[in-house]
């Protein structure tokens, strides 16, 4: 099996875990690429039972979900919203330093 074909499946597999998708999206957000976060989402979607039961549960067409996450998808947030809700994930906005003068951290 070729290296990039384990790669893929283990990537995957550890998808399956919220937390780690999360992580990768994250991780995908901070590159600045479109294209980078819609490949995110597209193995995210994969590790939660594949384009149509994540477009069934977020009450999506497949084929309007294969359009948004191709790399010149370009989705609505509403759709994206519904999206990450199906996969249980949400999408949120934090400060990029804290900025609070109560002493709080403003970046969890």
């Amino acid at each position: 099996m070729a290296k990039s074909t384990e790669y893929q499946k283990d990537l995957i597999e550890a998808l399956k875990d919220p937390c780690e998708a999360a992580a990768y999206l994250n991780a995908a957000i901070e590159e600045g690429e479109r294209e980078v976060f819609l490949l995110a989402l597209r193995n995210v979607a994969e590790a939660n039972g594949g384009m149509g039961a994540v477009a069934a549960r977020a009450n999506l067409s497949r084929e309007s979900m294969y359009r948004m996450l191709s790399r010149r998808g370009n989705p609505e947030i509403k759709s994206l919203f519904m999206l990450l809700h199906s996969m249980g994930l949400k999408l949120a906005v934090q400060a990029e330093a804290p900025i609070c003068d109560a002493g709080c951290d403003c970046t969890q």
